[in-house]
């Protein structure tokens, strides 16, 4: 039986990741929007290229949740943007009773399958859909660090001068203003960053990996990535359906792990068949950890805030 993925919201970053999904051509695909004949035509869209590029997956668009039943991986982008004059309270608010829907629908028709979340603010959007769901933790997990690590990897090349192949990276914490990345362990071409680079300068390319969204927001005006989003989704996405055992930088329930019980934050972990079948600790520092610990920190204040407005 071929496998069933479904992606909720087909806005940017949900079409484009469809159409990765669908080149890959592992699974049957559903695109699914609360807007009307928007899933639809981006669906037949897709399928229409099936002939041109090779792919013969069966893509569905739909505005019923109905359609999704036994997906074995549900990935959510739905959600809304923050606007001007939006404060990161009412962000919070607005999104949360969208998540809260569709969760609970996912849960109805799907209730064996993952659920990969990458609508904003995600850390706090994971945690919901793992309190709505009642999922074990293993088969709820968040879309951030693959993105921020890619976008840290993409600046030290550029400093250095040398492939993305050749960097590797981490970036921890929660996705925003707090991220952590690591420089002790990133690396170009296996040498560590603070043997190739100033002080300063990785101030400076850390600072930008915090500021990547919103470097990208301010070219567009109107509108914010997906094309980094989604290629960092398929990838988490690989490692689940191929039971690769790979670790990766994503948003886990942690109990315990780096100091951190009880709440969603980016750490390190191995994705497989089962999900997060572990969380990765790495040896960190005392600034790190307490790096780490503010931003758990930050990620834990909006869950309280969440959790006192659902009650």
């Amino acid at each position: 039986m071929r496998r069933k993925i479904t992606v909720v919201g087909a806005g940017n970053v949900g079409g484009t990741l469809a159409q990765r999904l669908a080149e890959r051509n592992y699974a049957d695909l559903v695109l699914i929007d609360v807007v009307e004949g928007l899933p639809q035509g981006k669906a037949l869209d897709l399928l229409q290229a099936g002939p041109v590029v090779g792919y013969d997956c069966n893509i569905v668009g739909s505005n019923h949740y109905e359609d999704t039943a036994k997906s074995d991986i549900v990935i959510i982008t739905s959600g809304v943007a923050r606007k001007p004059g939006m404060t990161r309270d009412d962000l919070l608010y607005t999104n949360m009773e969208i998540i809260k829907s569709v969760t609970q629908n996912i849960v109805k028709f799907s209730p064996n399958c993952m659920i990969i979340m990458v609508s904003n603010p995600l850390d706090a959007m994971a945690q919901l859909a793992f309190h709505v769901s009642h999922f074990p933790k293993n088969r709820v997990m968040g879309m951030a660090g693959v993105l921020d690590t890619a976008r840290f990897r993409t600046f030290l090349a550029q400093e250095a001068k040398v492939s993305v192949t050749d960097t590797y990276s981490f970036v921890l914490g929660g996705h925003g203003d707090t991220m952590v990345p690591l420089p002790r362990y990133s690396t170009v071409a296996g040498v560590p960053i603070p043997e190739l680079f100033p002080k300063e300068t990785i101030e400076r390319l850390v600072q930008r990996t915090r500021d990547g969204g919103a470097e990208i927001v301010k070219h567009l005006k109107t509108g914010s990535a997906f094309y980094a989003p989604s290629a960092a989704v398929a990838q988490m996405v690989d490692a689940l359906v191929y039971d690769q055992k790979k670790i990766l930088p994503c948003a886990a329930y942690l109990e315990g792990e780096y100091g951190i019980n009880g709440f969603y934050v980016g750490v390190p972990a191995k994705l497989g068949k089962n999900g997060v079948e572990e969380v990765v600790e790495f040896k960190l520092s005392k600034e790190e950890t307490a790096a780490l610990k503010k931003s758990a920190d930050s990620v834990k204040e909006l869950v309280e805030l969440m959790l006192t407005k659902m009650k």
